[in-house]
């Protein structure tokens, strides 16, 4: 039985081997083979524990590693967890219950792989719908940009403050993030509009609130704790401030040019457009905070030695995203 097992083990450890060798194979590293090669590991730790039912007493001096494990991934109200916390090197040692000894906390550690492993995936799934999401905000505001090109005087982003030159016969002038005109006709304003705006008026606009958001971004990730997972969560939250701040930047001028904001309907000159722009590109924070503050939540519920196990002082973020089954 315990050749059996030792045999088990190494052949958990061979193909978790394999599976991270990708110069015998065309696959393209990703973190799922991180977290399958994971998986064969904890379960060759398995195997080759239970290698031990013959002696318990061998396991002793990895006792602690196993109860600290338990600690950490189960919570207090788990009954594997209450009944690996009373096995003790004596009980080992007790010729007639040690094998049921070592089965209690055997079975305790290998739920806590498990549960290991529903944090990590988490993780990974977290960070595959950020970037998703991400993505296709990145093709919403290319599409908005290929929209204006095709079809620039649809939706101007201009604006028709009054003329500021003395003597103007104009009753307005024209502003465009690109373009201005102080002399227009003044017989038709979508007419007006037509003649100053461009195609290159939203992207300006997305670029600078891209840029907003880009800065945005590298302030967030100061108070954004790094993970020793292979999941970038960080990296997925960052990505996806970039297509928001540019969508807000468009979204913001387009509220302001239909008087949605008091006082802030006659914008007078392209610099101000584009520092609006810059403005609401930044304001993507209000919004993607939200997403921030969830993504610390799921890197908190990733326990490891450096993490407060569950139940016992953690952060109530970390409890709170995994809460006792």
């Amino acid at each position: 039985m315990d050749q059996e097992m030792l045999a088990a083990a190494h052949h958990e450890l061979a193909t978790a081997q394999s599976m991270l060798t990708f110069e015998d194979h065309r696959r393209v590293p990703l973190s799922s083979h991180v977290t399958a090669a994971r998986v064969h590991i904890s379960a060759a730790r398995i195997h080759w524990l239970r290698s031990f039912a013959s002696m318990p007493h061998a396991v002793i001096p990895y006792l602690p590693g196993m109860q600290s494990l338990v600690s950490q991934h189960l919570p207090q109200s788990d009954p594997c967890r209450a009944a690996a916390q009373t096995v003790t090197p004596e009980t080992l040692r007790n010729a007639e219950g040690g094998a049921q000894e070592l089965f209690k906390i055997l079975t305790a550690v290998e739920l806590a792989y498990g549960a290991a492993l529903r944090e990590r995936l988490r993780a990974a799934s977290f960070a595959r719908i950020v970037l998703r999401v991400a993505l296709f905000l990145f093709i919403l505001a290319a599409g908005v940009v290929a929209l204006t090109i095709k079809w620039p005087n649809s939706v101007p982003l201009c604006f028709n403050p009054p003329p500021t030159e003395a003597g103007s016969t104009a009753p307005y002038t024209i502003v465009c993030p690109v373009g201005s005109n102080n002399n227009p006709a003044g017989k038709e304003l979508d007419a007006d509009f037509a003649g100053v705006s461009s195609w290159g008026d939203y992207l300006v606009v997305e670029v600078a609130g891209l840029l907003a958001a880009g800065l945005a971004a590298a302030s967030a990730l100061r108070n954004m704790r790094g993970t020793a997972t292979p999941y970038q969560v960080p990296v997925a939250l960052a990505a996806l401030k970039l297509p928001a701040g540019a969508l807000t930047a468009v979204l913001g001028l387009l509220l302001m040019r239909g008087g949605f904001v008091p006082g802030l309907s006659s914008l007078d000159s392209s610099a101000q457009i584009i520092a609006w722009a810059i403005i609401f590109g930044y304001a993507q924070e209000l919004f993607t905070q939200y997403v921030d503050k969830r993504g610390q939540k799921v890197l908190d519920a990733v326990r490891g030695p450096s993490g407060p196990p569950l139940g016992d002082g953690a952060p109530a973020a970390a409890q709170a995203a995994n809460p006792p089954p």
